[in-house]
């Protein structure tokens, strides 16, 4: 009995051992962003994007003021 658990560890073992060095050269590769257009005016600036990974549109927003931060939302999620 105590053969047999010890086969099946061990096949389980090597199982995953073959899982893990087959992963180790994977790479995760993401799409890029895509530019969709920007606008201004009275010196608010605005840009639009779409991330295909997860089908969203984004704007952000900015002034033209030295301190001010640059505001992204999700506008959209695609369907």
């Amino acid at each position: 009995m105590s053969k047999v658990i010890i086969l099946v560890l061990g096949a389980m073992l090597a199982g995953y051992a073959m899982h893990a060095w087959a992963q180790q050269g994977r790479i995760d590769v993401r799409a890029t962003v895509t530019p969709m257009g920007t606008s201004s005016s009275n010196g608010v600036s605005f840009a639009w994007f779409y991330d295909p990974t997860d089908r969203s549109v984004y704007v952000c927003r900015t002034a033209q003021a030295a301190g001010d931060a640059i505001d992204c939302r999700a506008r959209a999620q695609l369907p």
